[in-house]
């Protein structure tokens, strides 16, 4: 059976009217116009602009905790941002969808919704709109980054649009999108790959640090929200309710059963990977349970990391492994002549993946991409829990004492077993039942009524099926073991 679009439908795009009291969308332009602006891509040149100002008073670590600083808002301004990933596909082979097919579609997209077309060395590499962006994972993922939105109904009809949108456009050009959270056929060698020079050294190192490195970057799939905090003591109750919990979203999200066309072992392969992935940048940070824990000592973190590359006169060059702190200190090497700058600092930030990541807003990175419903319930989980003091209160209260192995534990075993993982004498499934009451609970305090977005996990939670037991038992059962079904089950 192939998974609709939503109940919603075409509607979503109408009801994209409601959002523009959140949302900047781009002006209108005449139907007569089909041109989209372009946008010549290059992260350097905030720190091109603010070289010689960075020369007469360079960056510190103060400056660093302050860009974590300036991220605290009054609750009256907390926003909800959300992330999509999803694997493309064409439709009459299965294969992964090559670079070309891609820019046709971001192209497409771009004519027909009026989105601005992000370029690079003259390929196109993603979109914006207003405060929405396309872009492209190393392996071809689509991701929508959407706008900073006040309730979840926006986020949802926000994602309806994007479906809906690279739906229509995708037929046309005969390729399809996959909610899933790791590709389930192919293998590594037929990987869609990007043509974006940041990659090519992501690649590099990864496949350094780890073997897994290169698959993760490559081949899979999250849903991610964004979420505020209104000062460091906020933001260090929120981090450390979130990543404790982050196993349980890996659990209730898990839908990446398959490698290469066959089951794995796992329910979230995905995460899996993970856990062999470039230790240093990954993980579920037992710093942050700390007393020392605050914005300094993410500081402290980040700054040991290497860096990848830097980007400088629409260039980029490789740091070959220099950590952000020797950058910063002016330590003697081929960047010497180098000034580091915030907007560097920026980019190193997005170049860690823990389980939970800090930049001006905390980053929930724990699930697997899936089918839209499930889209819908990941930003609604974390809102319930951490938007709410008294659902946040009681949810510090209970991983009070949960000690570091038991983090461990649950961040190793879950991918494999997930809610059925042992934890305190019962199954992970006994506390996922609290957890999400707890959510049920904020989210209905917030007065949105935003409750039904979480039907589908409650679902879960009920069972103990996931979205990942589904699919082994349709591959088990109805498919015949013919993982091309797949294909059709979670297409957009």
């Amino acid at each position: 059976m192939a998974l609709s679009l939503s109940p919603y439908g075409v509607g979503a795009v109408i009801n994209l009217g409601a959002l523009k009291s959140q949302v900047n969308f781009s002006p209108k332009r005449s139907l007569a116009c089909k041109r989209s602006k372009i946008v010549v891509y290059n992260q350097g040149r905030k720190a091109i602009a603010n070289t010689s100002s960075a020369i007469e008073k360079p960056l510190t670590k103060e400056d660093l905790i302050a860009f974590f600083a300036s991220g605290c808002k009054p609750k009256e301004m907390w926003r909800i941002g959300t992330e999509n990933e999803k694997l493309g596909f064409e439709v009459k082979t299965l294969c992964p969808m090559k670079y070309e097919q891609v820019a046709a579609l971001l192209s497409g997209i771009a004519e027909r919704f009026e989105w601005d077309k992000v370029m690079e060395n003259d390929k196109i590499i993603g979109l914006k709109q207003g405060m929405q962006s396309i872009s492209l994972e190393p392996g071809g993922q689509l991701e929508l980054s959407g706008a900073p939105l006040k309730t979840l109904h926006q986020t949802c009809d926000e994602l309806h649009s994007h479906l809906y949108q690279v739906k229509t456009v995708a037929e046309e050009l005969e390729i399809g999108f996959l909610g899933i959270g790791y590709e389930p056929k192919s293998s590594f060698e037929d990987a869609t790959i990007v043509p974006k020079r940041k990659f090519d050294f992501v690649r590099e190192y990864l496949g350094r640090a780890s073997s897994s490195g290169p698959d993760v970057m490559m081949r899979t799939c999250t849903v991610q929200v964004n979420l505020d905090y209104s000062s460091e003591t906020d933001m260090i109750r929120k981090f450390r309710a979130s990543l404790a919990l982050q196993p349980m979203a890996t659990a209730l999200f898990a839908n990446s059963p398959f490698s290469n066309g066959k089951p794995t072992g796992c329910l979230s392969f995905r995460s899996h990977l993970y856990i062999d992935t470039d230790k240093a940048r990954t993980g579920m940070l037992p710093f942050v349970f700390d007393d020392s824990f605050g914005f300094e000592r993410y500081v402290e973190y980040a700054l040991d990391l290497p860096m990848y590359f830097l980007n400088r006169n629409k260039s980029y060059l490789n740091c070959r492994g220099m950590t952000f702190r020797d950058f910063l200190s002016g330590k003697i090497s081929h960047l010497s002549n180098e000034q580091p700058t915030i907007n560097d600092w920026e980019i190193h930030l997005g170049t860690i993946w823990p389980e939970v990541r800090l930049k001006k807003f905390l980053e929930m990175r724990g699930a697997d991409g899936g089918p839209w419903p499930m889209l819908c319930a990941l930003p609604a989980f974390w809102v319930g829990l951490l938007y709410d003091e008294k659902s946040l209160q009681t949810v510090l209260d209970m991983i009070v004492d949960w000690n570091l192995e038991e983090r461990e534990m649950l961040r190793t075993h879950v991918p494999i077993a997930g809610l059925k993982t042992m934890f305190r004498g019962g199954p992970l499934k006994h506390v996922a039942e609290d957890v999400l009451k707890l959510a049920m609970d904020g989210l209905e305090r917030r007065g949105y009524n935003e409750t039904g977005f979480l039907n589908p996990i409650a679902e879960v939670v009920r069972t103990g099926v996931t979205p990942a037991h589904k699919l082994l038992d349709l591959y088990n059962g109805e498919w015949g073991q013919n993982i091309d079904h797949v294909f059709e089950e979670l297409r957009y």
